[in-house]
């Protein structure tokens, strides 16, 4: 059976969006802003670590064509992750979650365009490890909402930004959580992990 592991960036409150700048938040860019070099080198290998001990990787379309037009390019060093990781991220087994995408270009890629949650719970009956989610809000939001999702692994950065798209921005219903484990990356980073209780409220 399959365990799905959202893997995640965010903001002392909680935000996610742009991390890198790229997507023109007024905001954006906080990633490399408010870490330091043993900050990202602790998250580098916690990354690659994470990444080499899953089965399977599963993406909104947006998110799996921003990796792969850096994975494919041989360009790792944008987000600041080993040659390791680049290579696991390119060969590992990809689920897309997608109505538009026809044509995948990047290795090993599977299309789920029918009934999402339908097609993830089948994915978590036929993959026996950890499914990992990076980035894909919108389908992060989704999974949470059908409670199909496991586990949170959530990196929290120094900075508070008071605005910004947060994960559970459009949580509807209480979700109780359970912490796993907490520890520091590097100076400045923390990792949060929490197990979803699923069929309870508090």
């Amino acid at each position: 059976m399959g365990k799905i592991v959202i893997s995640a960036n965010a903001t002392l409150d909680g935000v996610v969006q742009d991390p890198d700048g790229e997507e023109g938040f007024e905001l954006g860019g906080w990633f490399h802003q408010f870490a330091g070099g043993k900050d990202l080198e602790d998250w580098a290998a916690n990354e690659t670590e994470e990444a080499l001990g899953a089965e399977a990787l599963l993406l909104g379309r947006r998110s799996s064509e921003w990796f792969a037009s850096r994975m494919r390019s041989g360009d790792g060093a944008d987000v600041r992750v080993s040659r390791k990781w680049a290579d696991r991220m390119n060969s590992i087994p990809k689920y897309v979650v997608s109505s538009t995408l026809e044509h995948p270009q990047w290795s090993n890629t599977t299309v789920l365009n029918g009934d999402a949650a339908k097609e993830i719970s089948e994915l978590k009956r036929k993959v026996d490890g950890e499914i990992l989610v990076y980035g894909s809000y919108q389908l992060v939001r989704a999974l949470i909402k059908q409670n199909l999702a496991d586990e949170l692994r959530l990196v929290v950065f120094p900075v508070v930004l008071g605005t910004g798209l947060r994960i559970f921005d459009e949580t509807s219903d209480m979700k109780p959580l359970h912490l796993v484990n907490t520890r520091k990356m590097g100076d400045g980073l923390v990792l949060h992990t929490y197990e979803f209780v699923q069929g309870q409220r508090l």
